[in-house]
């Protein structure tokens, strides 16, 4: 009860606040507040992490009740987090297998509902199906991606993806089609998620992390794990069709909503970098705390939030001043990242 009433102090001050912080953002040339939460899956104490982006504090914590979390997904009316529960180890090494999924209500801040696939398929990273409100899973032991019914959490089928350690995985604007990257193979998996067909595997580096789209979706964009670059996939031909050079290896990337960058985290060298999607290269670079990780940009494009996993916060980023705005203490080991919107 205590996080739910503090919850709801902070959100009612939010709110009463936010035509005040609307004129001073004006006046100041900074990013205005935003109607939405910032939720954060912290692997080092198995919570998951709700900040008040406005106030720039962790509002509640919840305990997901099992190891671990490492992503999360908001459902689209806002009200419900789905966190995967991976397991001890990370990708392709020892530890325990992960076979949950805790569903989270966001306003009563507890778990409430929990999938579960029978055994160990170390479940990672979920995605809403833009269109059918379907929840894709990648699930990594089991080369697939799982499909859950958010509303009745039954478990509706699966999508082979035809190789092992398939960690992430981001599915184009019109729900047609889901790209995987494949960590340790170093490939990107193509499927039809209306077949639920593996369409082709395109080999991209020795070792390969994370995976975005282009607002477009015509490009897909993973971090080569053995050279400073970023792969770029031409999602028409399914071919790699160049690569963008970094000053350090990257990690998880997300794009501007109005298609012109992409935002990389730089994990090795604890910077976030700015690509120019039209040059497709890195124009700036922003110092941010040890190993940085997911990259997320809010809904209005203003503001990119990077969680920074060394150091327990999540680096704020002014993205059309490209400045660090603010730290936000958040718990440990923080990784994934996703947005829930106020109704």
């Amino acid at each position: 009860m205590k996080q739910l009433s503090k919850l709801r102090w902070v959100l009612s001050f939010s709110l009463l606040n936010g035509l005040t912080g609307w004129a001073i953002a004006a006046n100041f040339g900074a990013p205005g507040p935003s109607r939405g939460f910032l939720l954060v899956a912290n692997k080092g104490d198995d919570t998951l992490s709700i900040v008040d982006v406005n106030l720039g504090i962790q509002a509640a914590v919840v305990q997901e009740g099992a190891t671990t979390g490492h992503e999360v997904a908001v459902s689209p009316d806002g009200r419900r987090a789905f966190v995967p529960i991976y397991g001890s180890g990370g990708v392709g090494k020892a530890g325990t297998d992960g076979r949950l999924i805790r569903v989270v209500d966001l306003r009563k801040c507890q778990v409430v509902g929990t999938v579960d696939f029978g055994k160990g398929m170390r479940p990672h990273r979920p995605v809403f199906g833009p269109k059918n409100g379907l929840l894709y899973v990648t699930t990594e032991l089991e080369n697939s991606i799982s499909i859950i019914d958010p509303k009745t959490l039954r478990i509706l089928g699966s999508i082979p993806t035809g190789s092992q350690q398939s960690h992430m995985l981001a599915i184009t604007s019109d729900g047609l089609r889901g790209y995987t990257a494949n960590v340790n193979p170093g490939s990107v998996s193509v499927l039809n998620l209306a077949s639920r067909k593996l369409v082709t595997t395109i080999p991209v580096a020795t070792i390969t992390q994370r995976i975005s789209l282009s607002v477009d979706d015509h490009w897909a964009f993973t971090a080569d794990q053995t050279k400073l670059r970023l792969i770029v996939v031409d999602t028409d031909s399914n071919t790699v069709s160049s690569s963008i050079p970094l000053p350090g290896l990257g990690y998880g990337t997300a794009p501007t909503p109005d298609g012109r960058w992409l935002i990389v985290a730089l994990p090795a060298v604890g910077m976030v970098g700015l690509v120019d999607l039209t040059t497709m290269s890195v124009v700036r670079t922003l110092n941010v705390p040890k190993a940085p990780q997911e990259v997320l940009v809010r809904p209005d494009g203003a503001v990119a939030y990077v969680s920074c996993d060394s150091s327990g916060q999540i680096a704020v980023i002014d993205v059309n001043n490209w400045r660090l705005e603010r730290l936000i203490a958040v718990g440990p080991v923080d990784d994934g990242l996703a947005w829930a919107k106020l109704n």
